[in-house]
């Protein structure tokens, strides 16, 4: 978990001083980034939430959530908007793969072990609990302000999504 000294105050007005705001979220903020924008530039994804973030310094509310899952809320956003950027490019890719003859089988039970491939069957929703629980290391408040719902939900919601990967990755023999 993110320790956070500086929960209960607003980002700073001063450039500097919202930079030492921000600082101790950064690691979080680009795992994020790179787990919901897979093929886009987490870096950049992360230099617009903190632009977003910048602009928008005036709306936080520490009543509302953490700074964290503020920022995590911010970076799940644009990294959607990457991946959305991207998604026509891989579709492209996809297509060309199978047409020259060499199409990627998920029924395959090497790529069945993949946890990456087996994150990729799981609901826009659950992949999101999962990022933010397991990769972001949030708190199960944390993740449920970035998703927007209740802490129950979010219990439920990755409840759900460790029974589907179960069993994705359960090997038979």
């Amino acid at each position: 978990m993110i320790d956070e000294p500086s929960a209960l105050t607003a980002p700073p007005d001063d450039g500097p001083e919202f930079v030492e705001w921000v600082r101790p979220h950064l690691p979080a903020m680009a795992r994020l980034a790179a787990r919901l924008a897979v093929g886009a530039d987490r870096d950049d994804i992360v230099q617009e939430a903190l632009a977003r973030a910048w602009s928008k310094r005036q709306q936080y509310d520490a009543t509302r959530g953490s700074a964290s899952a503020w920022l995590m809320a911010i970076t799940a956003d644009q990294a959607r908007k990457a991946a959305r950027r991207l998604r026509p490019i891989a579709e492209l890719d996809d297509e060309r793969a199978e047409a020259e003859g060499d199409p990627v089988r998920l029924a395959d039970p090497d790529a069945r072990m993949d946890v990456a491939n087996a994150l990729t069957g799981l609901s826009e929703r659950q992949r999101l609990a999962v990022d933010c629980f397991y990769f972001a290391d949030l708190s199960v408040a944390d993740t449920a302000a970035v998703m927007g719902c209740s802490e129950g939900t979010v219990k439920s919601t990755l409840s759900d999504a460790r029974a589907r990967l179960r069993s994705m990755l359960e090997v038979t023999e």
